[in-house]
């Protein structure tokens, strides 16, 4: 297609000079741009068509690690002591 309607990923080096000159670098331009980059992330990551396990258990591993990692101190303690 041509080059004012490609996305930034989808130019080659050589036009790229080519291609910011035909964007829209008003701050309204800027503003669309921001937006639709905002819109293309949480449809992509946020707002997911099909759910399943996955995320859910993504939450509960970060939250083990976390949880891990906040009593570690409490924890190497009172395994230090179980073992004298």
């Amino acid at each position: 297609g041509p080059l004012s309607e490609r996305r930034l990923m989808d130019v080659r080096l050589g036009e790229l000079p080519a291609w910011l000159a035909t964007c829209d670098l008003s701050p309204q331009g800027l503003l669309g741009g921001v937006q639709k980059a905002w819109s293309s992330y949480y449809d992509k990551y946020i707002n997911v068509k099909r759910g399943g396990p996955a995320g859910i258990s993504m939450l509960l591993a970060g939250y083990c690690l976390l949880s891990y990692g906040w009593n570690y101190q409490h924890i190497s303690k009172i395994s230090f002591l179980a073992s004298v």
